[in-house]
Order: structure tokens, then sequence, then C-alpha cells
């Protein structure tokens, strides 16, 4: 296929979350992360869209949560289907206009037509919103000229809320899906999107692949759409046979009832010490490592070309924190944080996740890490009984 005319994103600008407990977010993010809260819906708006909301901000990650105020509104509708998720993701583009007519023509289905808003110095907001594969979450498309007000009907608090980002957050890193079949995304990414294909890689955890123990096992197929310009990434996923329903990948869509985002991606300057002191000052669990995952690390870093790191394995080790790529003295470091619903002990919280990573010059997704994290949820889940 012809490389499409770009649709002018210039960022992904916030993720918009649905959940059942706005103060437990809130909680979550400003006591837990350390996101400051910037601002909070205004009464009109909450009877206008019949949901409260509030915004939490650390580096360059802005999210909105809402939570439903009565029946009928957006958030109700969407958790009248799924737990807590996320269910429109929000992207900075430059002509506003320019990006509606592209989709037109390539046959997005729209939710709104362009809508306009000025703010009280006279800024202006344009803004859009498309139906996706993505399940119930949707596209909103925006264009800034000055506006101040961060959107609609919020008000902004005179000094932020809550937390300082003392654990360094940075921006989002990438977008991460799952589908019971991704084929129907990939194609709508590419010809309606206009996004072209980044990496790939498909596998089963260990008992599968080494035809031994072939009586359960969990494997994906993952794909990595981008935006060129903008470097906007999404990861998706699929199960992959044999042992369809008992894959994780199955496994969260039967959770999450449906297809959807998986967990977001956010960097930090320094993964040792924001994990470190993620663990010691909010108590914030992780997904585990094997111990022989750190007594192979020496041999795998020679084997992928890595040849030398800067952290102590023992300090790896120590705080589980993962590594991978494929060039000298280039590679990235990640972890992965427990769902939302073993965080917060409430099977409504959904089986979402975070991401933290640090690269250090590669811009790959821990292929070499994807095994172990899947060893590491199947793991979990054996243990709960759900395969």
């Amino acid at each position: 296929m012809a490389k499409q005319e770009s649709l002018g994103i210039k960022a992904l600008e916030s993720i918009h979350w649905y959940v059942h407990d706005l103060e437990r977010s809130r909680q979550f993010y400003t006591k837990g992360l350390d996101f400051a809260e910037v601002a909070v819906s205004g009464p009109e708006l909450e009877a206008h869209g019949k949901q409260k909301s509030a915004l939490f901000q650390a580096g360059e990650i802005a999210l909105v949560v809402s939570q439903p105020v009565g029946e009928g509104g957006r958030a109700w509708r969407y958790l009248r289907k799924h737990p807590d998720g996320v269910g429109t993701l929000n992207f900075e583009v430059e002509d506003v206009e320019k990006t509606f007519k592209l989709l037109e023509q390539r046959g997005a289905t729209f939710i709104t037509d362009i809508q306009r808003f000025t703010d009280d110095a006279g800024g202006k907001l344009a803004f859009f919103s498309i139906t996706t594969p993505f399940g119930d979450t949707t596209f909103r498309f925006l264009q800034r000229n000055n506006y101040k007000s961060i959107y609609p009907g919020f008000q902004v608090h005179a000094q932020p809320k809550g937390g300082q980002n003392k654990y360094g957050f940075d921006k989002l890193d990438h977008v991460t899906s799952n589908f019971q079949t991704m084929k129907p995304m990939l194609l709508w990414m590419e010809h309606v999107m206009g996004f072209e294909k980044f990496w790939h890689i498909e596998f089963h955890t260990d008992d599968v692949a080494s035809q031994q123990k072939r009586d359960h096992g969990s494997g994906l197929k993952s794909e990595v759409m981008w935006d060129p310009k903008s470097g906007v990434k999404f990861a998706n996923n699929e199960p992959k046979f044999p042992f369809f329903k008992a894959s994780q990948i199955n496994i969260f869509n039967e959770d999450h009832r449906g297809d959807g985002v998986q967990h977001l991606a956010i960097t930090v300057k320094d993964i040792l010490t924001s994990v470190k002191d993620m663990r010691h000052n909010a108590g914030i669990q992780f997904m585990p490592t094997p111990g022989s995952y750190y007594d192979a690390l020496p041999d795998r870093i020679e084997r992928m070309g890595i040849k030398k790191i800067d952290e102590d394995i023992n300090v790896l080790r120590d705080l589980e924190v993962l590594i991978d790529g494929d060039k000298e003295r280039s590679y990235m470091l990640q972890i992965f944080m427990k769902d939302a619903a073993s965080l917060y002990k409430q099977a409504d919280a959904g089986p979402f996740f975070y991401e933290i990573i640090q690269r250090k010059g590669d811009q790959g997704f821990g292929g070499g890490n994807f095994r172990a994290l899947f060893e590491s949820i199947e793991r979990a889940q054996k243990a709960e009984g759900r395969v």
C-alpha cells in the first residue's frame, strides 16, 4: 500500500478513563504515583455529561478520570459493559479540519462533527470523535489555538493538589491493547489512521515452545503500529494457537469483557530509583520475575549484543527490573505493575496495568522480556485458579 498522507497528529495528548470510584483513582494517582490533580469538572459539565471528572498530570502525562453521576452518560454506558478502563484517547493535531477530511475520505465512522469552543482569553479549541476497533474505546482529535482552559467545563485549581511527580514520570511511551483477533484493527490503523508497521513478535511460553509439555501454555502475536510524524506507537496483541482459551491475552479479554487497552507504558528518567521509591513509599506492587531470569542475564546481555550495562545485576534482581536490547550499549529497562484489580483488591477495577520504562538508546518493545512477563502473569493466574 502506498504511503498515506499524515493526519497531522502532534501527540497523544491525554488518556480518558471511566471508573466506578473516582476517589479510589484520586488516591492512587496523587498518593500512590504522586501525580498532581490540576482540574476537576464543573457543575454544569457534570450535569450535562452525567459524570464527574478529575485531571491528573505528571511530566507530559495527562489522565482524565470520570465516574458516572446517575445514568445515561458516557462513563455509565461504558461501565455497564466493562470494569474500569480506558474509554477515549485524545490526540492533538495540527489542523482539525484537515484531519476530519482525511478520515472522512478513508471511511472513518464519526461520532460527532467538529465542535468549537472559546475560552475567556480568546483561545480556541476544536475537536471531534470517531469510533475504533479498540472495543468501546474511542479516538478524539483536538486542535488548540492558545486555549488555556484545558477542556470545556473544567475548573483549574489555583494550585495543583496532591503529588509533585517525585518518581520522575516523563511521558507516554506507547499504548498496548489486546484483541481476540487483531487483523481488522491492523488494517484499520493502516488504511484509516495512516499508521505504519514498526515491530513484530510471536511466541509461546517455554512449556509449549519446548514441544515437551503441551498440556497448557500462553502465547501471543504482537504487532506495533506507529505514526512516524508524531512517534505515537500502539502495540497490539492477540492470542496465539494452541491453547487459545488459556492465553493470558484471552483471559484479559474475558476479564475486560471485550477488546481494549491492556496497559500504558510511561517513561521515567531513573527507573531503579523510581521503582525502589514506589515500593518503599507507596507500597506499589509489581509483577514478579523469577531469580532464574537474573541467573541467565549476564550471558543474555552478551548474546543480545548489548555487551555492557551501567546497572548492577544484583540491583536489577532485587528490584525485579527487566532489561532488553539488540545493540552494543543500547538497551531498555522495564517493569510492569500488577493489574488494577490486584492493586485495589477489587474486581471492578479491571485487568489494566502500567508499564514503567527507561530507554537507554533502544527503541524496541522488550521482545526478549515478553516471555518473562507472560510466564509471570501465567504464574499469577494459576495461583488464582484462573487457568
